[in-house]
Protein backbone atom coordinates (compact mmCIF):
# COMPACT_ATOMS: atom_id res chain seq x y z
CA UNK A 1 0.00 0.00 0.00
CA UNK A 2 1.44 3.53 -1.35
CA UNK A 3 1.68 5.72 1.64
CA UNK A 4 0.52 9.31 1.17
CA UNK A 5 2.70 12.06 1.15
CA UNK A 6 3.14 13.71 4.48
CA UNK A 7 3.65 17.27 3.01
CA UNK A 8 2.81 19.57 0.59
CA UNK A 9 -1.16 21.31 0.24
CA UNK A 10 -3.86 18.83 1.69
CA UNK A 11 -5.88 18.08 -1.24
CA UNK A 12 -9.14 15.50 -1.98
CA UNK A 13 -9.06 13.40 -5.55
CA UNK A 14 -12.12 13.22 -7.44
CA UNK A 15 -12.13 9.12 -7.64
CA UNK A 16 -14.22 7.80 -10.34
CA UNK A 17 -12.66 4.02 -9.00
CA UNK A 18 -11.25 4.01 -12.95
CA UNK A 19 -8.16 4.31 -14.29
CA UNK A 20 -7.41 8.17 -14.79
CA UNK A 21 -8.13 8.65 -11.26
CA UNK A 22 -5.88 6.03 -10.22
CA UNK A 23 -3.32 7.41 -12.41
CA UNK A 24 -4.02 10.65 -11.54
CA UNK A 25 -3.62 9.54 -7.85
CA UNK A 26 -0.31 8.26 -9.02
CA UNK A 27 1.02 11.32 -10.60
CA UNK A 28 0.17 13.74 -7.81
CA UNK A 29 2.28 11.17 -5.00
CA UNK A 30 4.71 11.15 -7.59
CA UNK A 31 5.52 15.20 -7.69
CA UNK A 32 4.83 15.33 -4.11
CA UNK A 33 3.72 18.93 -4.78
CA UNK A 34 0.01 18.01 -2.95
CA UNK A 35 -0.98 15.77 -0.50
CA UNK A 36 -3.84 13.64 -1.02
CA UNK A 37 -5.32 12.88 1.73
CA UNK A 38 -8.88 11.42 0.63
CA UNK A 39 -10.81 10.46 -2.41
CA UNK A 40 -14.17 12.01 -3.05
CA UNK A 41 -16.68 9.69 -5.01
CA UNK A 42 -20.50 9.78 -5.66
CA UNK A 43 -22.68 6.66 -5.61
CA UNK A 44 -26.01 6.11 -6.48
CA UNK A 45 -28.02 5.90 -3.33
CA UNK A 46 -30.49 3.22 -4.61
CA UNK A 47 -27.89 0.90 -6.22
CA UNK A 48 -25.02 1.22 -3.97
CA UNK A 49 -22.74 1.76 -7.08
CA UNK A 50 -20.20 4.49 -8.30
CA UNK A 51 -22.01 6.70 -10.47
CA UNK A 52 -21.32 6.42 -13.94
CA UNK A 53 -18.86 3.56 -13.45
CA UNK A 54 -21.61 1.11 -11.79
CA UNK A 55 -18.69 -0.28 -9.71
CA UNK A 56 -20.38 -1.71 -6.48
CA UNK A 57 -19.64 0.48 -3.18
CA UNK A 58 -17.85 -3.01 -1.20
CA UNK A 59 -15.27 -2.91 -4.37
CA UNK A 60 -14.78 0.71 -3.90
CA UNK A 61 -14.04 0.06 -0.24
CA UNK A 62 -11.57 -2.16 -1.25
CA UNK A 63 -9.78 -0.10 -3.79
CA UNK A 64 -9.42 3.02 -1.31
CA UNK A 65 -8.03 0.20 1.17
CA UNK A 66 -5.71 -0.75 -0.90
CA UNK A 67 -4.27 3.06 -1.79
CA UNK A 68 -4.50 3.68 1.64
CA UNK A 69 -6.55 6.66 1.80
CA UNK A 70 -10.23 7.34 3.32
CA UNK A 71 -13.30 7.95 1.16
CA UNK A 72 -15.57 10.80 1.29
CA UNK A 73 -18.63 9.27 -0.36
CA UNK A 74 -21.74 11.30 -1.70
CA UNK A 75 -24.79 9.79 -2.07
CA UNK A 76 -27.05 11.03 -4.96
CA UNK A 77 -31.02 9.96 -5.90
CA UNK A 78 -31.51 8.27 -9.18
CA UNK A 79 -32.06 9.79 -11.39
CA UNK A 80 -30.17 12.92 -10.06
CA UNK A 81 -30.77 16.73 -10.93
CA UNK A 82 -28.18 18.95 -11.81
CA UNK A 83 -29.74 20.87 -9.04
CA UNK A 84 -29.49 17.85 -6.03
CA UNK A 85 -26.01 17.55 -7.76
CA UNK A 86 -24.58 20.96 -6.92
CA UNK A 87 -26.28 20.85 -3.38
CA UNK A 88 -24.78 17.39 -2.75
CA UNK A 89 -21.34 18.94 -3.70
CA UNK A 90 -21.39 22.35 -2.09
CA UNK A 91 -21.51 20.50 1.05
CA UNK A 92 -18.84 18.35 0.35
CA UNK A 93 -16.78 21.24 -0.23
CA UNK A 94 -17.71 22.76 2.68
CA UNK A 95 -16.73 19.89 4.45
CA UNK A 96 -13.19 20.07 2.85
CA UNK A 97 -12.41 23.45 3.48
CA UNK A 98 -13.60 21.96 7.41
CA UNK A 99 -10.81 19.28 7.11
CA UNK A 100 -8.33 21.79 6.10
CA UNK A 101 -8.45 20.81 2.29
CA UNK A 102 -6.78 23.74 -0.15
CA UNK A 103 -7.10 21.75 -3.39
CA UNK A 104 -9.02 19.42 -5.08
CA UNK A 105 -8.14 16.98 -7.77
CA UNK A 106 -9.52 15.87 -11.42
CA UNK A 107 -8.53 13.11 -13.63
CA UNK A 108 -9.69 15.07 -16.42
CA UNK A 109 -8.22 14.57 -19.91
CA UNK A 110 -9.20 17.41 -22.46
CA UNK A 111 -12.69 18.02 -22.31
CA UNK A 112 -13.00 21.84 -21.65
CA UNK A 113 -16.55 22.20 -20.70
CA UNK A 114 -15.67 19.56 -18.01
CA UNK A 115 -13.12 21.60 -16.80
CA UNK A 116 -14.75 24.38 -16.91
CA UNK A 117 -17.80 23.46 -14.95
CA UNK A 118 -15.62 21.73 -12.38
CA UNK A 119 -13.70 25.00 -11.79
CA UNK A 120 -17.00 26.98 -11.52
CA UNK A 121 -17.84 24.87 -9.07
CA UNK A 122 -15.10 25.45 -6.94
CA UNK A 123 -14.73 29.43 -7.59
CA UNK A 124 -14.89 31.67 -4.83
CA UNK A 125 -14.76 28.74 -2.10
CA UNK A 126 -10.85 28.44 -1.51
CA UNK A 127 -10.13 25.39 -2.92
CA UNK A 128 -8.25 25.23 -6.48
CA UNK A 129 -9.02 22.76 -8.65
CA UNK A 130 -5.71 20.75 -10.41
CA UNK A 131 -6.21 18.63 -13.62
CA UNK A 132 -2.28 16.87 -13.04
CA UNK A 133 -3.20 14.72 -16.72
CA UNK A 134 -4.67 17.33 -18.72
CA UNK A 135 -3.73 17.76 -22.05
CA UNK A 136 -1.65 14.59 -22.09
CA UNK A 137 -2.39 12.82 -25.60
CA UNK A 138 -4.48 10.18 -24.84
CA UNK A 139 -2.75 7.00 -26.74
CA UNK A 140 0.31 7.90 -25.11
CA UNK A 141 -1.30 8.38 -21.77
CA UNK A 142 -2.81 4.95 -22.20
CA UNK A 143 0.61 3.07 -22.72
CA UNK A 144 2.28 4.44 -20.11
CA UNK A 145 -0.37 3.21 -17.76
CA UNK A 146 -0.22 0.34 -19.05
CA UNK A 147 3.15 -0.05 -18.76
CA UNK A 148 3.78 0.91 -15.67
CA UNK A 149 1.58 -1.70 -14.63
CA UNK A 150 -1.93 -0.40 -14.27
CA UNK A 151 -4.67 -2.88 -14.29
CA UNK A 152 -8.02 -2.13 -15.09
CA UNK A 153 -11.65 -3.65 -15.98
CA UNK A 154 -13.80 -2.17 -18.51
CA UNK A 155 -16.86 -2.02 -16.62
CA UNK A 156 -19.31 -0.59 -19.14
CA UNK A 157 -19.58 0.78 -22.33
CA UNK A 158 -21.38 3.48 -24.56
CA UNK A 159 -23.12 1.23 -27.33
CA UNK A 160 -23.77 4.23 -29.17
CA UNK A 161 -20.48 4.67 -29.34
CA UNK A 162 -18.93 1.27 -28.82
CA UNK A 163 -19.51 -2.32 -29.12
CA UNK A 164 -21.24 -4.12 -25.91
CA UNK A 165 -18.41 -6.85 -26.36
CA UNK A 166 -15.91 -4.72 -24.90
CA UNK A 167 -17.63 -4.70 -21.72
CA UNK A 168 -15.52 -6.54 -19.40
CA UNK A 169 -12.41 -6.75 -21.14
CA UNK A 170 -8.90 -5.67 -19.39
CA UNK A 171 -7.33 -2.31 -20.28
CA UNK A 172 -4.23 -3.53 -22.39
CA UNK A 173 -2.61 -2.96 -25.31
CA UNK A 174 -4.80 -5.70 -27.31
CA UNK A 175 -7.63 -3.67 -25.98
CA UNK A 176 -6.11 -0.40 -27.26
CA UNK A 177 -5.14 -2.04 -30.61
CA UNK A 178 -9.16 -3.39 -30.74
CA UNK A 179 -10.67 -0.26 -30.24
CA UNK A 180 -12.38 1.56 -33.26
CA UNK A 181 -10.45 4.56 -34.64
CA UNK A 182 -13.18 6.92 -33.54
CA UNK A 183 -13.14 5.78 -30.09
CA UNK A 184 -9.94 7.60 -27.48
CA UNK A 185 -7.60 5.35 -26.07
CA UNK A 186 -8.97 6.28 -22.77
CA UNK A 187 -12.53 6.99 -23.48
CA UNK A 188 -12.21 10.30 -22.28
CA UNK A 189 -15.83 10.83 -24.25
CA UNK A 190 -17.78 8.24 -22.80
CA UNK A 191 -17.22 5.36 -24.83
CA UNK A 192 -16.28 3.34 -22.15
CA UNK A 193 -15.60 2.98 -18.05
CA UNK A 194 -13.03 1.21 -15.97
CA UNK A 195 -12.25 -0.31 -12.74
CA UNK A 196 -8.68 0.19 -11.55
CA UNK A 197 -7.30 -2.97 -9.50
CA UNK A 198 -3.79 -3.26 -9.65
CA UNK A 199 -0.76 -0.43 -10.32
CA UNK A 200 1.75 1.27 -8.79
CA UNK A 201 -0.92 3.49 -6.47
CA UNK A 202 -1.98 0.55 -5.17
CA UNK A 203 1.59 -0.53 -3.81
CA UNK A 204 3.39 0.35 -0.71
Amino acid sequence: MSNPSTRGPRAWLSWSSGKDSAWALHMLRTSGDVQVVGLLTTLNREAGRVAMHAVREELLDAQAAAAGLPLIKIFLPHPCSNAAYEDAMREAIARARADGITHMAFGDLFLEEVRRYRETMLTGTGIQPIFPLWGQPTGQLADRMIAAGLRAYLTCVDPKQLSPAFAGRTFDARLLEDLPGSVDPCGERGEFHTFAHGGPMFEG
